[in-house]
């Protein structure tokens, strides 16, 4: 597996992965698919700024994962958030270990302090996973999220970087 960049040529196989998610789970709260345009700018800009767009590669991609800022302001400037998501049938088989450590290992290189992963509360496959890389909860927001006509709790998880 290859760990890289994304690039304008990754911009279908995000897509392909992203959007049935979007469309059929709770996973993220975003309402509407993203097209390809929308998925090539939002490379571009978290590259343009400084933050990680990376996908895993084996003999396609198989997973993405990028981080911004967690929230707006200058005081914010060293806090994270990531996004990682994984093509049907790769889930525990390391891919979004190494997607995770390599927004981590970005995030660190360029003095960030802390990483935050925003997870929907019915997502126990994720509030695992990150338990199990060093994720600590750090809380819950109830009805936070509105999708599929009713309120989610989001959970966030982080992690101090310098540790």
């Amino acid at each position: 597996m290859i760990l890289r960049d994304a690039g304008p040529g990754d911009v279908a196989q995000i897509a392909a992965i992203w959007n049935p998610i979007i469309r059929e789970t709770a996973i993220t709260f975003w309402p509407t698919e993203r097209t390809e345009d929308e998925i090539a700018a939002l490379i571009a800009d978290r590259q343009a700024t400084g933050h990680a767009f990376l996908v895993a590669e084996t003999d396609r991609v198989v997973g993405f994962g990028t981080y911004t800022q967690f929230r707006g302001g200058g005081g914010y400037a060293r806090s994270q958030e990531h996004t990682i998501y994984l093509a049907p049938g790769q889930r525990g088989l390391g891919v979004g270990r190494i997607l995770l450590r390599g927004l981590e290992d970005h995030a660190r290189a360029r003095g960030h302090r802390i990483m935050i992963g925003g997870i929907t509360a019915s997502n126990t496959g994720s509030i695992a996973f990150h338990a199990a890389m060093g994720y600590a909860p750090w809380g819950q927001i109830p009805a936070a999220g509105w999708k599929f006509g009713q309120f989610h709790d989001l959970v966030l998880m982080g992690r101090d970087l310098s540790m």
